[in-house]
């Protein structure tokens, strides 16, 4: 099937009651606090999976502890032309050159006001393509999804629209948190904030991002997005298609990154995303340093119960390091994850 055919049938059978439910509770040694969010388990959905906030309850009876919806942009738009999602099968990858198609704050907002769902719900929030300011734009997101998520992301990182990645720069950097932070402030409660990065950075980058968000109170990072490299896939089917890689090849990268990121912002919160293919690699991206982890194209391969071996995984992990909690292993092997020292096979 098509890949943007199947996720659309995959949307709707959630929608319809299709999906499984988690049976029994999270064990303890998987309950974690991120930004004063109490998680059942460190495990979420990614955003980009469901954009416009048509099945987060769903997903969150699936077991997830977090679920991500969007990146939704104030206005609706199509993104870019079909096709502009492909799998690359053989190193289980994805790219995609999706563009931000959403269906705008006022469609997503109208499902999320007054439903419960028991998992803690994040909004991401993005920029319209043809905005003449992109600022203003995150803005509006926080202005309007404030008071209705537990958390929100402000989405810098997608490398499809263009231009939005030179957010990721010392003074462009500095006016949008500046702005979207004092919007936060006039909401009626404190909702954490999120900064979701690419993994394409180098080290002056990582620098320079870590020294901007260290004099703001923005609440976490979400290291990474999608990569524009193709080195792990040179060859392959699809390689050569525009737009951001995701799934099993964007491992080691986006691993890397998030453990140099680690050593910038000390005890900031950060959540691991990309790559993440195995309950091994999910382990791994907490001992690199993520206080949390989210999956996405990873469940394009190995089928919705990777939830379910994963959160079996990280109790297991947790049991045989001789630890109580998942926490306690956060950030256990930082070090050797930023030198590259450790390769998952």
């Amino acid at each position: 099937m098509d890949p943007e055919t199947a996720h659309g049938a995959t949307i709707t059978a959630l929608r319809l009651g299709l999906a499984p439910q988690q049976e029994h509770a999270d064990p303890p040694e998987l309950a974690i606090n991120l930004c004063g969010l109490e998680l059942k388990n460190p495990v979420g959905m990614a955003a980009g999976f469901d954009k416009n906030a048509e099945v987060p309850r769903p997903l969150a009876l699936m077991g997830f502890g977090m679920v991500e919806i969007g990146t939704v942009t104030p206005r609706p738009q199509s993104g870019n032309p079909k096709p502009r999602l492909f799998r690359v099968g053989e190193a289980e990858g994805v790219i995609n050159r999706m563009g931000f198609n959403n269906q705008g704050h006022d469609a997503a907002f109208a499902r999320l006001k007054g439903l419960r769902v028991p998992a803690a719900l994040g909004v991401n929030i993005g920029a319209n393509k043809d905005s003449a300011d992109f600022v203003a734009d995150y803005v509006l997101g926080v202005r309007r999804f404030a008071d209705l998520a537990d958390y929100l992301t402000v989405n810098i990182s997608s490398p499809n629209t263009p231009g939005l990645r030179n957010l990721q720069t010392d003074e462009a950097l500095r006016r949008l948190l500046g702005e979207v932070l004092a919007a936060r402030a006039k909401a009626k409660t404190r909702v954490p904030v999120l900064l979701k990065i690419a993994p394409d950075l180098d080290e002056a980058g990582m620098d320079a991002i870590a020294r901007v968000i260290l004099d703001t109170d923005l609440d976490g990072l979400i290291v990474s997005n999608t990569t524009i490299s193709r080195d792990p896939v040179l060859g392959l089917e699809n390689a050569d298609e525009t737009g951001g890689l995701s799934g099993k090849p964007l491992f080691a990268l986006s691993t890397r990154r998030l453990a140099q990121m680690r050593q910038r912002v000390a005890t900031l919160p950060l959540v691991g995303v990309g790559g993440i293919h195995s309950p091994q690699s999910a382990l791994a991206k907490i001992e690199a340093g993520a206080n949390a982890i989210q999956l996405y194209s990873a469940l394009v391969f190995g089928g919705l119960d990777m939830l379910d071996r994963i959160k079996r995984g990280l109790v297991a992990g947790v049991r045989s390091a001789g630890k109580h909690n998942i926490a306690e292993l956060v950030g256990t092997k930082t070090d050797d994850w930023a030198k590259g020292k450790i390769e998952l096979q």
